[in-house]
């Protein structure tokens, strides 16, 4: 799958591009802990690579992803989990992707969103 995406430079574009959005959103911009969003741009990329098929350089720098784990002690409620999938939504469309890559990506991160939802609301 990671190859059918584009492979390292198409998960550049789309964390790039998301986390672009996520600059311009002061509201969703405060829920992360960093004002410097490049670490947390890294850490994606290197995690949609490695669950994509890629490089495993997230698990050699981290460890095991345990995305709930490494979630839980931020509140994500539904506002947060829409506005996530709202702006991932916009940076998945820049890459133009055939219908059936696109259609399995976003699969993925409507699940991994959802899953990630802690907080009622």
């Amino acid at each position: 799958m990671y190859e059918q995406l584009g492979g390292h430079p198409a998960i550049q574009r789309l964390t790039t591009e998301f986390y672009r959005r996520v600059e311009n959103d002061p509201d969703f911009k405060a829920l992360y802990p960093e004002s410097d969003l490049e670490p947390a741009r890294r850490r994606l990329e290197m995690f949609l690579e490695q669950y994509f098929g890629g490089p495993t350089t997230y698990s050699k720098e981290r460890g095991h992803p345990r995305l709930r784990m490494r979630h839980a002690p931020f509140t994500i409620d539904s506002w947060a989990r829409d506005r996530w999938l709202t702006h991932m939504r916009e940076a998945l469309d820049c890459l133009e992707l055939p219908p059936l890559q696109d259609g399995m990506i976003w699969g993925y991160f409507e699940r991994a969103a959802h899953a990630m939802t802690n907080t009622p609301g």
